[in-house]
C-alpha cells in the first residue's frame, strides 16, 4: 500500500506545476521588504551560502533532526514536527515524493524544498569524524567592484574632506567545509574609499574575520571559535543572523535557528568574536559563549565627570576618511551569555541570558526619544522562550526583561486548519523602556522596543496552481521615536494572488497598504504635530520559461505616497528580464532593461536584482531614469567559475547623481563587478 502511495505521489508531482530559480520569488520579496524597512542592504550573505551549500549537500530527511531542518528556513515548526512524527510512525521515507503523505506538507512547500533535500542512508558518526579534516571542500572566492564615475570624495583637486583610499571594493573568502559538520575559513574586506596596505590599513584589508565551526562531536552539538552569531528565542534579547519580518510567507513568522552559527560575511557589526559551545544530553541542551571585540564609536567629552562617553556605536563598517578612522576601535565590548533548553515530545522551554560590558559608558544624545536607550557601562537581558505543538496547532513565544526592568513579550500561533488553508497570529507587547543590544524580533520597528501590535496572516490554496496570501498588522508605539514627537500608531495590510498553471508560467499580483504617523514634513510651527502618511503599492510580476534555455520575466509596480495629503507623490517602475541558462553548458546570463519615475525619495521603489554568486543588489529607485544590467557566469572548468556584472543607471536631465562625498557630477552611475571562485 505504501509503495502505491509513493508511485501515486510521484505521478502527481510530475503532472503538477513546477517553477524553479536560484532564489525563490518569495525570498526575493522578503529581502526587498527587509531593505525597505532598514533603508539599507544587509551584508550578511550567510543565507545565500546556505542555499548554495544545501543544493550541493542536500539534507537527509531520514536522519535530520529538528535543528537541521530549521536551517533550511523553508519549513514551519508544524511541518517539521509532522515529518518527525511520520518517521516515528512509518519509518524512513522511501522517496522524497512520499512527502505528499506527510500532514501539513503541501505541494508548494515540497517544490520549494526539493532542491535542498534527499532520502539516503547516512554514514556513521565514527566515519564522519575520520573524514572531517581531509575529505572536505576548499574554496577560494575573490570579488572586485567599483563605480566607474569619479565621486566627489575621490576628487583630490578640490578642497574638503576626502576618501583616503581607492574606489575599488575588494572581498576575499577562503572556506573549508565538510558535510555541514566542519567549517573554517577567513574573510577579508575593503570598502570603496578605504586604504589598502597603507595609512590606517597597513595590514591590507580593513576587515578580517576568522571562524572555525564544528558540529555533532558526541555530546557536543556545536563548537564555535573565532567569529560566530548567537540567536536565541524569538529575538527579543539576541538575534544576530539574517531574519525576515512581514512578507507573503505568512507562516514564516517564527524565528528558527540553532543558537550558534558560524559567521563569515563582510558585515562588521552583527557577530561575536570569541568562543561558544552547545552541549546536548538527552532532552537537555545548553549553550555558553564569550566574546571580546573592538567596535567603532563616537565619543563625547564629559567635562563635569572628566570622563569620555559613547554617544553612538557605528555599525556601517566604513573607515574611509580621517574622521571615520579616528572613531575606529574606540570601544571594547565584552559579552557572554547562553541558554539552557529542555525539549519534550511536542514542546520545549528555554532560559536565555546575555550580558554586555563596555570599556566606556554609553550615553545617547539628550533627546526625548532616547530616554530609554541602552546606557551605562553594562547591560543585560534575561528571557524565557517556549513552544507547544498539539495536532495541527503550534504555539510559540518569548518573555524577556532588560537591566532597567523593561519587559517584552512576543507570542504566536500557527494553525493548519485544512490541507489548503494555513493561518498565523503574532501578538507583541514591548515596553518603551525595554532595550536589547542585538535584539531582532518579529516587530514593525527595526529593533524590539516601544511597540504593541497584533498580526494575522492567512494562506489559501483553493485549486491547483492558485495561492492567496494575505496579512493584516495593527500596531502602536507608546513612546516617541526619531522624527515622531508623540506616541503613534499604524497599520499594514497585504494581499497577493499567485497563479502557477504549469512548469513554464508563474504570475503574481500584490497590493499593499501601510500607514504610519509621523511629524508633518517641513513643519515651521513651534510645536510638531503628527499626521498619517499612508503608502499603497500595486505590483504584478510575470515569469515565463520559454524552453530549457530561455526565460522571460516582467514586473510592473505603481506606488502612491500620502495620496490624499499635502505630501503626495507617486512612483512607477517597470522592468523586463531575459534569462539565458542553457542546460549542461558552461555559461549563462541575465539581461535587465528598466524604467522608473517617482516624485521623490518618499515614493521610492525597491527592486531585487540578480548579482554575483552569494551576492544580491536591491537599489532604491527614485526620480526619473533608465537602468540596465548584464550578468554573465562562465564555468572555466569543473572547479573554476567566473562572474561579470555591468550595471548602469541614467538620469535624463540631471547634472549630478548622489550626495555628499558620493556625489557624481554626471547624469549616470555605472557599476562593474567581477568575481572568481576556485574549488580546490
Amino acid at each position: 500500500m505504501r509503495g502505491l502511495l509513493v508511485i501515486w505521489a510521484f505521478i502527481h508531482y510530475l503532472l503538477s506545476p513546477v517553477y524553479g530559480q536560484e532564489i525563490p520569488v518569495n525570498t526575493e520579496q522578503q529581502l526587498e521588504n527587509l531593505t525597505d524597512a532598514d533603508q539599507a542592504e544587509t551584508e550578511d550573505d550567510s543565507y545565500l551560502q546556505q542555499l548554495e551549500y544545501f543544493r550541493k549537500n542536500p539534507v537527509n530527511l531520514n536522519t535530520a533532526e529538528a535543528n537541521e531542518l530549521k536551517e533550511l528556513r523553508i519549513l514551519t515548526d508544524l511541518q517539521i514536527e509532522s515529518l518527525i512524527s511520520y518517521r516515528r510512525l512509518f519509518g524512513k521515507l522511501i522517496s522524497v515524493y512520499e512527502l505528499q503523505a506527510v500532514p501539513a506538507w503541501d505541494i508548494i512547500t515540497i517544490k520549494k524544498v526539493l532542491p535542498f533535500i534527499t532520502v539516503t542512508t547516512n554514514v556513521t558518526l565514527t566515519e564522519q569524524l575520520g573524514y572531517r579534516f581531509r575529505d572536505g571542500e576548499h574554496s577560494l572566492l575573490f570579488r572586485l567592484s567599483q563605480v566607474l564615475e569619479k565621486a566627489k570624495g575621490f576628487n583630490t583637486a578640490s578642497a574638503g574632506v576626502k576618501y583616503l583610499g581607492s574606489p575599488q571594493r575588494l572581498f576575499f573568502r577562503y572556506r573549508y567545509s565538510y558535510k555541514n559538520l566542519l567549517q573554517y575559513g577567513v574573510v577579508a574586506d575593503k570598502d570603496a574609499g578605504e586604504q589598502f596596505f597603507k595609512g590606517a590599513q597597513r595590514k591590507g584589508f580593513d576587515f578580517y574575520s576568522f571562524h572555525l565551526f564544528a558540529k555533532k562531536m558526541g555530546i557536543i552539538q556545536s563548537l564555535a571559535i573565532g567569529d560566530f552569531t548567537v540567536n536565541m528565542g524569538q529575538g527579543l534579547i539576541q538575534w544576530q543572523s539574517l531574519a525576515f519580518k512581514k512578507s507573503v510567507e505568512v507562516m514564516g513568522v517564527k524565528r528558527q535557528s540553532p543558537v550558534l552559527r558560524p559567521y563569515n560575511s563582510a558585515g562588521e557589526f552583527y557577530f561575536h568574536r570569541g568562543a561558544g559551545i552547545t552541549i546536548k544530553k538527552g532532552r537537555v541542551e545548553a549553550t555558553v559563549f564569550a566574546s571580546i571585540r573592538k567596535m567603532s564609536a563616537n565619543f563625547t567629552a564629559d567635562t563635569v565627570n572628566n570622563e569620555d562617553f559613547v554617544s553612538s556605536v557605528l555599525n556601517s563598517g566604513y573607515h574611509r576618511t580621517a574622521g571615520e578612522n579616528e572613531d575606529r576601535n574606540k570601544l571594547t565590548q565584552t559579552s557572554f551569555g547562553g541558554n539552557v533548553l529542555y525539549r519534550g515530545d511536542r514542546w520545549h522551554i528555554g532560559l536565555n541570558t546575555v550580558y554586555y560590558q563596555f570599556s566606556k559608558p554609553v550615553q545617547k544624545r539628550d533627546e526625548p526619544y532616547n530616554l530609554y536607550t541602552v546606557n551605562g557601562k553594562t547591560w543585560y537581558n534575561f528571557s524565557v522562550d517556549y513552544s507547544y505543538t498539539y495536532k495541527n496547532l503550534h504555539f510559540f513565544g518569548e518573555a524577556a526583561v532588560a537591566k532597567n526592568s523593561g519587559k517584552a513579550f512576543v507570542n504566536g500561533l500557527l494553525i493548519s486548519v485544512d490541507p489548503r488553508v494555513d493561518i498565523s497570529f503574532v501578538q507583541r507587547t514591548i515596553a518603551a523602556s525595554y532595550q536589547a543590544v542585538y535584539g531582532n524580533a518579529f516587530t514593525e520597528n527595526t529593533y524590539p522596543a516601544n511597540e504593541t501590535g497584533f498580526y494575522s496572516g492567512i494562506s489559501i490554496r483553493p485549486a491547483s496552481g492558485w495561492k492567496l496570501d494575505a496579512y493584516a498588522d495593527i500596531f502602536k508605539f507608546p513612546w516617541l521615536k526619531y522624527l515622531v514627537d508623540a506616541p503613534s500608531r499604524g497599520t499594514d495590510f497585504l494581499a497577493q494572488l499567485s497563479y502557477t498553471p504549469n512548469r513554464q508560467l508563474e504570475i503574481y499580483t500584490r497590493f499593499r497598504h501601510e500607514s504610519k504617523q509621523a511629524n508633518q514634513p517641513g513643519n515651521i510651527s513651534t510645536t510638531n504635530f503628527l499626521i498619517n502618511l499612508p503608502r499603497q503599492s500595486w505590483r504584478t510580476q510575470f515569469s515565463y520559461k520559454m524552453n530549457n534555455t530561455l526565460s522571460l520575466r516582467n514586473r510592473v509596480e505603481v506606488l502612491w505616497y500620502d495620496k490624499a495629503g499635502n505630501n503626495r507623490g507617486t512612483g512607477f517602475l517597470i522592468y523586463n528580464d531575459i534569462i539565458y541558462r542553457p542546460v549542461l553548458q558552461p555559461f549563462s546570463g541575465i539581461l535587465r532593461l528598466q524604467y522608473f519615475e517617482t516624485d521623490g525619495y518618499n515614493s521610492r521603489i525597491y527592486a531585487y536584482e540578480n548579482d554575483l554568486l552569494y551576492s544580491y543588489s536591491i537599489p532604491a529607485f527614485f526620480d526619473k531614469g533608465y537602468r540596465y544590467y548584464l550578468l554573465i557566469n562562465c564555468d572555466l572548468g569543473k572547479k573554476l567559475s567566473f562572474w561579470l556584472r555591468f550595471a548602469q543607471t541614467i538620469y535624463p536631465g540631471k547634472q549630478s547623481v548622489g550626495s555628499g562625498l558620493d556625489e557624481i557630477k554626471d547624469n549616470r552611475k555605472t557599476e562593474l563587478k567581477a568575481q572568481i571562485r576556485w574549488i580546490l
